[in-house]
């Protein structure tokens, strides 16, 4: 079978942050397919063909891609960030695993990418510097008494937090309960960092505290790192502060 899919990252947007292993096989394709606003970073030659597809129909795009691949044609499946944190990557291995059995003879990889929390995190120093982990606030593929119970026992257990997909139109409320159940455990100092679009011209990084956070500060396009009680900000006067979360713990009591 000489057809292969490859899932690349993007990373966050700015060509720079684009790794060249990612950009080699953007190059190879043939058919790259995407959600519509990631294909059109892209600059594609005459021989490639674009497959848009909107953002909930991750699934369907898996599927038609792979049905491309084993026909012989070199695909990409096109990722934000990393095809592998809240993206493509799971689809196409769930897609292949319920498909037929040709699927699971052809040629698959995943490549890497720079996904937002990491953005993000590297413009503000590194909260993210000891144990922390990522939560989507979405709850189309999962219920929300899930996300609240994650949340609070992330919290609980002294995890800085990565919150992915905070807000949209159809879910403009999960980002404001998220905060409600994180101000039940952490202190109302705890540092929160809205990025969005980190490392493109529309950049936006706000640093505050969580009881001044509030849901109308972030959109689809940011990320949302919610420091732990240990995470610290450093004052520089009139340079931005640096955020940091320290590399050692203090023992469990």
């Amino acid at each position: 079978m000489s057809g292969r899919l490859v899932v690349v990252g993007l990373g966050p947007g700015p060509a720079a942050q684009l790794t060249g292993e990612a950009a080699a096989a953007l190059a190879a394709a043939s058919d790259l397919f995407g959600y519509g606003p990631y294909l059109a970073r892209l600059t594609l030659r005459a021989d490639q063909t674009a497959h848009a597809s909107d953002n909930r129909e991750e699934l369907a795009r898996a599927k038609a891609a792979l049905a491309l691949a084993a026909a012989g044609r070199q695909v990409a499946v096109v990722s934000g960030g990393d095809p592998g944190v809240f993206a493509m990557a799971a689809a196409v291995c769930e897609a292949l695993e319920a498909g037929p059995e040709a699927w699971r003879r052809l040629d698959v990889a995943v490549l890497p990418g720079v996904t937002a929390m990491l953005a993000v995190a590297a413009r503000c120093g590194a909260p993210l510097g000891h144990d922390f982990c990522a939560i989507s606030l979405s709850d189309n593929l999962k219920p929300w008494p899930t996300v609240e119970r994650r949340l609070g026992v992330a919290a609980e257990a002294g995890f800085a937090l990565a919150l992915y997909n905070p807000v949209s139109r159809a879910r403009p409320w999960q980002l404001g309960r998220a905060f409600e159940v994180l101000r039940a455990v952490l202190p109302p100092e705890t540092t929160v960092i809205f990025g969005r679009a980190a490392g493109r011209e529309d950049e936006r990084i706000a640093v505050v505290s969580l009881d001044e956070a509030r849901p109308g500060m972030a959109d689809m396009a940011t990320c949302v790192i919610v420091g732990s009680p240990a995470t610290r900000t450093v004052a520089r006067g009139a340079l931005p502060p640096l955020v940091y979360t320290p590399r050692s713990a203090e023992p469990a009591t």
